[in-house]
């Protein structure tokens, strides 16, 4: 018999469905159960790299630390990574299979079900329990019929569904309803129960709404979850990563001053959590910024990584950033690239892979001595090396996902790794693919200190700061509060249940009604 699984779905995207998901994880774990995550089609281009070489959704790979597991493309068997409005790479079981449009992927999708279901049914007869989460909302009714990471999971996996709302948004008690009523009757009939998420106020002032919903639709509402402003690690799709927006909980300096670390805010963004390790010190303040102004005048300077260089170099000169870089660094910043962003920073970028259609190099910052051309076979692995910074040995942990290769490097290394130069320096201009550096403690010290501290007179770097302790504190937040709101008992009995769960809701034109 396969172990009992259950679809965590959403009203809406950024419902909260992966947080529940992980703390749920860390919850049964904590109990001594063998759990594991599932996604079965992420969009995202905030990835992690497995250890054979995969790529998965970040917050899979956070969901599986959660677990006490590594990463594992069973997690999350397909991923899409958007590189424009229209197209996107589609990443099957860890692996780079082609480029689509969201036309042709409709199409598509209906043949990856047997990839999704595959790899469901391994986990099922290797853990205790698998909790999946669904992908945005889970009444996409035009996507139904192709649908393989909601409803259409559920189907096929014969799975019960919990539907978690967003209430800090206003209108979840209609969005339980209306999520509800849009599906057709056998797919509500998979339909368990709902969970509030981010609440704030008097719960008895939400009593009678509860009580509304079980009436209305038949089914309860199994918990509500607060909302937890200590949680941003790890974040998914980016909703929240809007220009002015800043990082995390920002702490007190422990010296004078504080260091101000503006982080660009390009439009395909990809791997934002590269700077949420600097957020993490005292007296850093990492905000995002779109405009020359907000960037001539930061400390550093952080060009995180693109799903598509070339594009986002156009955008960030079509709006002057790249005069605000310059300003930024004649008045003593420091600059950092970080994948995509490193790229940006070179002489010249040679792109037929992501920019689809380019001609030719097209000339990079020329901030860094390096030129830099696109391969078809992006570069996908794991970083675990004794590694040298400014003279100072310490270990280095990090992840490279990059088509593009250095084909020339006139500058000297950013580091080392394994004696191998990686990334390139130039006075305070410093570049790098290798993903988490910052996550580091060691090294994001010895940078901070060297490269940062002669800049920023009065900054002082903590000694103290540990990027994973506060990662796993963060997931410990969350499995308190879902174990607070939940019975994680009646949860796993329902995961083993095929059973309906409630009468379905009709619409019409004139009335609605249950049956």
């Amino acid at each position: 018999m396969p172990a009992p699984a259950i679809l965590i779905a959403g009203t809406t995207s950024d419902a909260g469905k992966s947080m529940v998901v992980a703390g749920l994880c860390r919850a049964l774990a904590r109990r001594g159960i063998s759990v594991a995550p599932f996604k079965a089609q992420n969009m995202s281009n905030n990835s992690a790299v497995t250890a054979d070489g995969g790529e998965i959704g970040r917050a899979q790979a956070l969901q599986a630390e959660a677990c006490g597991l590594a990463p594992n493309t069973l997690f999350n068997p397909v991923l899409l990574k958007p590189g424009s409005d229209r197209r996107s790479q589609v990443v099957v079981r860890g692996k780079v299979s082609g480029s689509i449009s969201a036309a042709d992927y409709h199409e598509r999708r209906a043949h990856l079900r047997t990839v999704v279901t595959d790899a469901l049914d391994e986990l099922r007869a290797t853990f205790d329990i698998v909790l999946c989460e669904g992908a945005g909302s889970a009444a996409e009714v035009n996507l139904r019929d192709s649908d393989i990471a909601n409803m259409g999971l559920a189907e096929s996996a014969n799975l019960p569904v919990l539907i978690v709302g967003d209430i800090d948004r206003g209108g979840v008690l209609a969005h339980f309803l209306g999520t509800l009523a849009a599906l057709e009757a056998e797919d509500q009939s998979r339909v368990a129960g709902f969970i509030v998420n981010k609440f704030r106020g008097e719960l008895s002032l939400l009593k009678p709404g509860l009580d509304w919903v079980e009436k209305s639709t038949g089914r309860g509402v199994l918990g509500v979850i607060p909302f937890l402003t200590d949680l941003w690690i790890d974040t998914e799709d980016g909703l929240g990563i809007t220009p002015g927006a800043t990082v995390g909980r920002p702490r007190a300096p422990e010296g004078k001053r504080w260091l101000d670390v503006a982080a660009i805010r390009l439009p395909r963004l990809s791997n934002s959590t590269d700077v949420e390790a600097l957020a993490m010190e005292p007296g850093v303040r990492v905000r995002w910024v779109d405009s020359p102004s907000e960037v001539a005048t930061a400390d550093l300077v952080v060009l995180p990584g693109s799903k598509s260089t070339v594009s986002d170099l156009e955008w960030l000169r079509a709006r002057g950033i790249d005069a605000g870089i310059e300003e930024a660094r004649r008045a003593g910043a420091v600059i950092v690239g970080i994948c995509g962003g490193f790229q940006m920073l070179s002489r010249h970028i040679d792109d037929v892979v992501e920019a689809r259609g380019a001609q030719g190099p097209v000339p990079g910052l020329d901030l860094l001595p390096v030129d830099i051309k696109f391969a078809p076979e992006k570069t996908v692995r794991t970083i675990d090396a004794a590694g040298t910074i400014f003279g100072s040995e310490v270990r280095v942990r990090g992840y490279e996902i990059h088509h593009g290769q250095v084909q020339r490097n006139d500058a000297a290394a950013f580091h080392a790794i394994d004696g191998r130069g990686e990334g390139a320096c130039v006075g305070r201009v410093f570049g790098s693919h290798i993903h988490g550096l910052f996550a580091n403690d060691e090294w994001r010290r010895e940078f901070l200190r060297e490269a940062v501290m002669p800049q920023v007179p009065g900054f002082c770097v903590a000694a103290d700061t540990q990027v994973e302790a506060e990662r796993m504190r963060q997931v410990d937040v969350m499995a308190d509060a879902v174990e607070a709101a939940l019975d994680l008992d009646r949860i796993v009995q329902m995961a083993s249940a095929a059973a309906r769960f409630g009468p379905t809701l009709r619409i019409d034109r004139d009335a609605q009604s249950t049956g």
